[in-house]
């Protein structure tokens, strides 16, 4: 019998706008209010009560705001409206209950209720874990392993044995704790980065944590290297039992209602195929379990530079803090901006890149009329270029920069192309009535180039600017104004009068 596909069911129906609506309240104004009453949902669905009247949600929310200082007061609020927003944006669903009426006119107006939507309520937990979050989430599981080597060695026997169930059982929870260590690992490491980069604002929290961050990562090291190997021993065996009867197996136990076999059976071989790359990759590939072994002995490494650093600086009364705070001083203390700008060029040296200023090693060779496009490229040594140091002031052989021609060549040709449609843009600019988009894009540039020009005190001097085989003129004359009529508007050029001829002598040069 031929399988169907899997119906769309649920989550499948919301598209990615309506997925990101639900996340609208965390913006919203009264985003507090918002949040508070989704926890006063929250709560009432720990307890059971899953469908909420507005006087129930309001109890449940005075009941919050008691025990919390900052949950706002119910009587303030307006609950209708807040509650008919959350159904707009799909996190709540709104019903009717007729049975809840107490008298003949509140069942005419009909009684509303509340409940979350099933993808309401992921976001509002997701929103919940981001604002949970904290340091203590990021901490490396070293006891996951032994765990890990019990519950393949119970699935070998389940797959021998024939329990689909156990086989079932076992590489879910298997698949489950494989992704918990990732990502606890993703956390800590991210972490580690954070604590290295905000050191020098707050060192008394890494000096207050130090030793039990050093035993926490060597601790985990050494599980790690006494388990791998047992690990990558214990999948061999469970392969040994039968690796197509054991994805079967674990395919029809499975108990999601929405999946087709195939479907099923694909998403375990992609798990196994995800668990035996963490523990026992094929060939010499290094499994997942040794990058996380070398990613925590440079872990080790780093936190052990950091605290030399740290140490160094409190021994020697000097940090990047106390740097910055004296630079802080030299600005504010600044007689001028050019003092200023002076002092920002010699402490960051951003205002000329070394590698600008190098030549060629026999200037005569290369004739000085060659544009940049077309004289060959000087050969720069990579240390200048990604850290500043001129060559020799490292060690070992000065590497070059590898340029690549096939790119030099295909800018060259873009800007060539450019400048041809800029050209043809400007020709058409004498005569015109009205200017296209490219018209008027050419005349801003030529008026950018005539503006440039202008020299201080002259305020009665003509301006003009050649370039692309026209030449514009602008001639003060004050209290007039001309206008450019262009396809996207009018142009005004206040106090100019404007005059556009052609000029031969200026047009792009082809190039072959």
């Amino acid at each position: 019998m031929p399988e169907s596909p899997s119906p769309s069911f649920g989550l499948d129906d919301f598209g990615l706008d309506e997925r990101l609506r639900l996340f609208s309240y965390v913006n919203a104004d009264n985003r507090l209010a918002y949040l508070w009453l989704l926890r006063a949902f929250d709560t009432a669905r720990s307890s059971y009560h899953v469908v909420l009247h507005t006087s129930e949600v309001q109890a449940s929310l005075a009941a919050l705001a008691e025990a919390h200082h900052d949950c706002p007061d119910p009587a303030t609020l307006e609950l209708p409206r807040l509650l008919d927003a959350l159904v707009d944006w799909g996190v709540l669903d709104r019903g009717q209950d007729g049975a809840r009426a107490a008298t003949l006119a509140e069942y005419r107006n009909r009684h509303s209720v509340y409940q979350f939507t099933e993808a309401g309520y992921r976001a509002h937990r997701a929103v919940e874990s981001v604002l949970a979050a904290g340091i203590d989430d990021s901490t490396l599981s070293r006891l996951v392993f032994a765990d890990l080597l019990a519950d393949l060695k119970a699935l070998a026997k389940a797959n021998e044995d024939g329990d689909a169930e156990e086989v079932y059982r076992k590489l879910n929870r298997l698949d489950r704790a494989l992704a918990d260590v990732a990502e606890r690992a993703a956390r800590f490491y991210h972490m580690l980065g954070d604590l290295s980069r905000t050191h020098d604002v707050r060192p008394e929290v890494f000096l207050t944590h130090k030793d039990a961050l050093l035993a926490h990562l060597r601790d985990f090291h050494d599980e790690l290297q006494r388990y791998t190997p047992r690990l990558r021993e214990a999948v061999h065996e469970v392969e040994a039992t039968g690796l197509e009867r054991m994805i079967e197996a674990a395919a029809e136990a499975d108990e999601r209602l929405f999946a087709t076999p195939v479907e099923r059976l694909a998403d375990w071989h992609r798990r196994w195929r995800g668990l035996r790359s963490w523990l026992a990759p094929a060939g010499d590939q290094p499994s997942e379990a040794d990058r996380l072994s070398g990613a925590t002995m440079a872990a080790i490494g780093d936190v052990l530079a950091l605290l030399r650093r740290v140490t160094e600086a409190r021994r020697g009364g000097v940090s990047r803090e106390s740097q910055l705070r004296h630079l802080a001083a030299w600005f504010t203390g600044a007689g001028s901006d050019e003092a200023a700008h002076a002092i920002f060029e010699v402490v960051f040296g951003l205002g000329s890149p070394r590698h600008v200023g190098v030549g060629y090693p026999d200037p005569e060779a290369i004739p000085g009329r060659l544009s940049w496009w077309e004289a060959p490229a000087v050969e720069l040594s990579r240390s200048l270029v990604q850290t500043g140091r001129m060559p020799g002031q490292g060690n070992g052989r000065i590497a070059r920069i590898d340029r690549s021609e096939g790119a030099r060549r295909a800018l060259r040709e873009q800007q060539v192309a450019e400048e041809r449609r800029q050209a043809e843009a400007a020709a058409g600019l004498v005569g015109a009535e009205v200017l296209t988009g490219a018209q008027a894009s050419a005349l801003r540039r030529l008026l950018d180039i005539a503006l440039a020009a202008r020299a201080a005190g002259r305020s009665d001097a003509p301006l003009a600017a050649a370039a692309f085989g026209v030449r514009l003129t602008l001639q003060p004359r004050p209290g007039r104004f001309t206008t450019v009529p262009t396809e996207s508007g009018n142009l005004h050029l206040d106090g100019y009068t404007l005059t556009v001829e052609a000029a031969g002598h200026t047009g792009v040069r082809r190039v072959a």
